[in-house]
Formats: C-alpha cells, structure tokens, sequence
C-alpha cells in the first residue's frame, strides 16, 4: 500500500485495511468519477459488493468521497478535495460528463452559481452537471 493511500485514510481517521487501501487506490488511478461497479471491475471481485459498499460509506461519512450525481442515473463517487469531513461536505463545484468517453469529472475550480430559493425552502446541497465533451476526447 503506497504512502497516498496510507496518508489518505489516516488524515481522515480510517483503519488502515487492505480493502479500504484497495478501494482509494481505484480513486488515485482513475482521477475521475467512478460507480461501485467500476470499483468492482478494477479490484477484480477481491471482496463483495457489500464490503465495497460498507466502504464506500465510510469514505463518504468521513469526507473522504462524496457522490456524483450524472445522467446516467448511476450513483458515481470522486475523492473529495475541499478539506470535507465528518461533519460538512463543501462541494460548491461542478461535475463534467463527457458524451464520448462517459468519464464525469469534478472541475473544482468552477463554483455552482448561487440559487435564490422562495421563502420556505432551504438548500441542503447542489449537484450541477455539464455535458460536453472533455480535453482528452476534444
């Protein structure tokens, strides 16, 4: 287990266990959005869907992932990047789908305009999708 790995989970107060330093390894290699069956796929079914799952959770109760919502319906998770933790998710950016490659990307530097909600209504969180084509398919 490299030293990012071990690093990533100690910051974010994780045991340190194969499953988990296998799981944030998928996140490390691949740099983009990934579904638990994209995980699945790349551990090679190492452990079962609900170890992942389980692991999952924790990743993301922590701060140390947080979900990607896209068009395809599908749940997918990206290493948080906003110093999150236990307590508050800062994810104020946007999420890009690429048409040809379907890879969704976090662009952390673009921030989701603000929306003025009528009175009554509290916004909790906010998913922003942009479909486009990505620089590595462009």
């Amino acid at each position: 287990m490299n030293s990012e790995v071990k690093r990533l989970l100690k910051d974010h107060s994780l045991r340190l266990t194969q499953s988990r330093g296998d799981v944030i390894s998928v996140f490390l290699d691949k740099n983009v959005a990934v579904s638990h069956g994209d995980i699945e796929s790349e551990i090679d079914g190492k452990y079962d869907r609900v170890t992942i799952y389980r692991t999952l959770k924790s990743f993301i109760d922590k701060g140390l992932i947080h979900r990607v919502l896209d068009d395809s319906g599908a749940t997918r998770y990206a290493l948080c990047h906003d110093n999150c933790s236990e307590d508050s998710h800062k994810h104020n950016h946007i999420h890009f789908k690429c048409q040809k490659c379907d890879e969704t990307t976090c662009i952390e530097h673009v921030d989701i305009p603000e929306v003025n909600l009528p009175n009554g209504f509290q916004a909790i969180e906010s998913n922003y999708l942009v479909s486009g084509i990505c620089k590595k398919c462009n």
